[in-house]
């Protein structure tokens, strides 16, 4: 009998993620032979993978989110996920854009068994109510602040040993400000910019505007770069610079990545695709050169949205807007990896 208690002790032990494989005996390696009822039991109490709405209480208004658990027992990782720019919601979906990028992420750790958090930004899907009645009176430190209190509410939540923010594209910055700030215990760039985002803003228009509009186009991010806002600005780029957003961009442009990036004294990896036309290598190296302890993951294939892709224009757009599509294993696989070595 002593035998017994002992191995379900070990096994409850060894069954969560922060701790060994589940079934191990956790001093050993080696698997763990116990009784069917204890198996059961244990089964009882380390239930299966289980989704849940999660809220962060602010004093404007919740800030609505999705929990995922992994099967087994906790305490688990934990990853936030933090979407990109404008009205990204958690999944990684617009209005105009559904690719569950950031979805299938969170799902792909949790089968791995790392738990995730991943949310609704202030201000957008079903956190529209926590935001500004405003957009002039949007700030990119806003989404900082809150990312670091999600940091600090999943902390003191006992069903997690550590968490790590994973932030992607315009989330990436916002990540490492929230780590700077909160009890994070890692960061992750996930097709995060290495440079200001007015310079990628300029390089990206430079491949898609032309004539008039290019030139007015760098008109704007000049006058933008020594903080003046434009209030006219022609239809065609009405949706990029209209005048309620520029205070949004202003705060925005104040930041450098790489250089928020070396500051940190948390775990740092960074993780770009190469086949990514939003955000490109060049931003990886960038931010490698600051943050040289960082581990640096180059993934062939993937693009901006996770998923696997070429650089012509229809396979980018199939994996922009079919969510059918999985995010590149490669990725979840790394990220795990990365995960055990450094937690």
């Amino acid at each position: 009998m002593g035998h017994l208690v002992g191995a379900v002790l070990t096994l409850l032990t060894a069954a969560g993620a922060c701790d060994g494989e589940a079934g191990e005996d956790a001093r050993t390696n080696e698997p763990v032979d116990v009784g069917d009822s204890v198996v059961d039991e244990l089964a009882a109490r380390c239930p299966g993978a289980q989704s849940a709405p999660i809220v962060l209480s602010t004093p404007t208004g919740d800030i609505d989110g999705s929990l995922l658990l992994p099967a087994g027992c906790s305490p688990f990782e934990l990853v936030l996920i933090h979407a990109g720019s404008g009205p990204t919601d958690r999944d990684g979906n617009s209005v105009k854009m559904v690719n569950d990028s950031l979805k299938l992420l969170a799902e792909g750790l949790a089968e791995r068994g790392v738990a995730t958090v991943r949310f609704d930004k202030r201000g957008v899907a079903a956190s529209t109510a926590a935001g500004p009645a405003s957009e002039r009176d949007f700030r990119l430190e806003m989404y900082a602040d809150d990312a670091a209190a999600w940091v600090e509410l999943l902390a003191a939540d006992e069903r997690f040993c550590g968490v790590t923010i994973a932030g992607h594209s315009e989330g990436a910055l916002i990540g490492m400000l929230a780590a700077q700030r909160s009890p994070a215990d890692a960061f992750v760039s996930l097709a995060g910019p290495g440079r200001p985002a007015a310079e990628l803003l300029r390089e990206q228009l430079a491949v898609r505007l032309e004539g008039p509009l290019l030139a007015e186009a760098d008109a704007i991010l000049d006058s933008l770069a020594v903080g003046e806002e434009v209030a006219e600005v022609s239809p065609e780029l009405y949706d990029l610079f209209r005048p309620s957003v520029q205070p949004y961009l202003l705060s925005w442009f104040a930041y450098d990545p790489a250089a928020i990036l070396a500051q940190l004294e948390v775990p740092s990896a960074i993780v770009q695709g190469t086949t990514d036309i939003q955000v490109g290598i060049i931003d990886a190296e960038r931010l490698a050169a600051a943050a040289p302890e960082a581990q640096v993951r180059i993934i062939e294939g993937m693009n901006h949205v996770l998923k696997a892709a070429q650089l012509e224009e229809t396979s980018q757009s199939q994996a922009y807007f079919d969510p059918s599509l999985p995010v590149v294993p490669e990725l979840l696989d790394a990220l795990v990896e990365w995960l055990d070595e450094v937690r």
